[in-house]
């Protein structure tokens, strides 16, 4: 097969690629080159994995999505710097086959496969997954002229969160919205992450809807426990540690798993921003985000569901008060 007959062409899905760019090489110059051999590692492994699953199903007319790339740049960019590459390959084969193919493929899947993939490795995986978070580079040129930040224990750190949990000092602010704080390698900077979400709403390829819904509810939420006293997180940090605002701007509102519908949308953002900073204050994991966003995949469909069941009536309701 051609290489230009292996790929469905997405145009949605070049676009959500572009955006990642920049976070890619933040990444790069944060943590250095050993990003780009794990990443492409990731698409390898997504790109095989869903060709065969998928001839297996629909024989000779079988194509890779381009969705499949988006899912392996994600996925990389969650890790940990130094996650070992065969754990990688591990987690986008297990979220694209279990996430995606099982479901027939694209457009048929509930839940985010480059979050399936990370979820499983969390979990099966804890040593190389939460352990060990190198230190950041700060000054010119930083990563770029380094394989990755060494990670001994001289040099090593924990993220924000981490260092919240055991009461140590937090990162400035500053730092933590640049994106010079320990942490996986594309959700470190706020900023740069918020204008990425700007482009991919000015293209309209992703909700803002999703967006403002869910760092909105996780603030007044995180500022509700903050100044009640049951947290010592304030809604600032909460927003802007962790994978929140990544998690926000690009898996939420992937076009697939996320609803369809306006006001859905606004509701499930809710949940997701609920979710975290519940998991995140009362749970046993340090970062919620992506187990909220997989209990609000496995949600939409009923609320989809619902919220038609609802206008249907509604309609029907307005029709006899017509006729």
């Amino acid at each position: 097969m051609q290489m230009k007959n292996l790929f469905t062409k997405q145009k949605m899905m070049r676009t959500v690629l572009l955006s990642l760019v920049p976070v890619t090489l933040a990444a790069v110059f944060l943590f250095g080159w050993r990003v780009i051999p794990l990443m492409l590692v990731a698409i390898v492994a997504a790109c095989v994995s869903e060709y065969l699953v998928m001839r297996t199903i629909q024989k000779e007319k079988t194509k890779i999505s381009e969705a499949a790339l988006v899912s392996a740049v994600l996925f990389t960019l969650t890790l940990p710097p130094d996650t070992p590459f065969w754990v990688a390959v591990i987690g986008i084969v297990f979220g694209i086959v279990f996430g995606k193919t099982v479901f027939g493929g694209f457009g048929r899947n509930i839940f985010n496969p480059a979050l399936v993939g990370r979820c499983f490795i969390y979990i099966a995986f804890p040593a190389q997954m939460t352990m060990l978070w190198p230190q950041p580079f700060t000054a010119l040129p930083g990563g770029f002229a380094a394989w990755m930040p060494l990670a001994t224990d001289a040099v090593s750190s924990v993220t924000p969160l981490i260092a919240l949990g055991k009461g140590l000092e937090t990162p400035a602010l500053i730092d933590m919205l640049l994106g010079f704080v320990s942490g996986s390698l594309g959700e470190t900077s706020a900023i740069l992450i918020a204008l990425c979400g700007v482009y991919l709403v000015y293209r309209k390829v992703a909700s803002w809807q999703i967006m403002v819904s869910t760092v909105v509810s996780a603030f007044l939420l995180s500022a509700v426990l903050f100044y009640t006293g049951v947290s010592t997180a304030d809604p600032v940090f909460t927003v802007l540690s962790g994978g929140l605002m990544f998690g926000a701007v690009f898996m939420a509102t992937d076009p697939i798993s996320a609803p369809k519908l306006k006001p859905v949308q606004w509701v499930y953002g809710v949940l997701i921003g609920l979710f975290t900073v519940i998991i995140r204050i009362f749970g046993l994991f340090t970062e919620g985000m992506m187990f909220a966003i997989l209990i609000a995949n496995a949600l939409t469909p009923l609320m989809e569901l619902k919220h038609k069941q609802y206008t249907d009536k509604a309609k029907k309701k307005t029709a006899e008060v017509a006729a």
